[in-house]
């Protein structure tokens, strides 16, 4: 019932901020190495959007961060991140779990590999994943808006499978999704568009 409760407060807290006209501070999480490329295409259409309804916008690279995969570091292949909801790995993750914390909305963004996330985002959803399993560590994530972007190379199959992958993390760390959207080489022009609109429909809604 506190979580709850917790949830609610939350919305409404967000809900007040846009009604005073205060900007929507999103983080975007991209997964991609190439900042030129599909994935970094696709991204930026959807922040074209959020920006269009005045929201704010910052973006990391994780390829260029230090995160490291998780060590499962007991026995039982667990550690403090399930007693309290945290990772004895000093890297970059505390830095980008205060990051999302500190918003009001989160876009994750990969390329896909064997119908799959990149592994940089892997890596990072790993751990995040598993501090969510405690209170503590989902305490500021739990009812978070977030939207998933997964853009496929090649034949563009593995781009459906990608979002629900995505989508299964996300929901299990406690994020509210608002939108997972699958796209390929073939048809990313058009859903640049789509995109964009997102982006702007995301920035209103609270």
């Amino acid at each position: 019932m506190g979580i709850q409760i917790g949830i609610g407060l939350r919305i409404i807290l967000n809900t007040i901020k846009m009604i005073k006209g205060e900007k929507m501070k999103t983080i975007v999480i991209t997964g991609s190495r190439n900042n030129k490329g599909q994935t970094a295409k696709a991204t930026g259409a959807l922040i074209e959007g959020l920006k269009d309804a005045s929201a704010t916008t910052e973006e990391f690279f994780l390829v260029n961060m230090d995160i490291q995969r998780c060590r499962q570091c007991n026995d039982d292949g667990w550690g403090i991140c399930r007693t309290e909801g945290k990772c004895i790995i000093d890297d970059d993750f505390k830095m980008l779990v205060e990051k999302i914390k500190d918003s009001q909305a989160v876009v994750f963004a990969t390329p896909v590999y064997f119908s799959d996330l990149s592994e940089s985002l892997r890596a990072f959803l790993d751990r995040l994943r598993r501090t969510c399993m405690n209170e503590a560590g989902k305490s500021g994530i739990e009812g978070k808006r977030a939207i998933g972007v997964c853009v496929a190379g090649g034949g563009g199959g593995g781009a459906p499978v990608c979002t629900v992958n995505l989508e299964k993390i996300l929901q299990r760390c406690g994020f509210v999704l608002v939108d997972v959207v699958p796209v390929k080489r073939q048809n990313l022009d058009e859903k640049l568009e789509i995109l964009k609109s997102i982006g702007r429909n995301f920035s209103k809604k609270q």
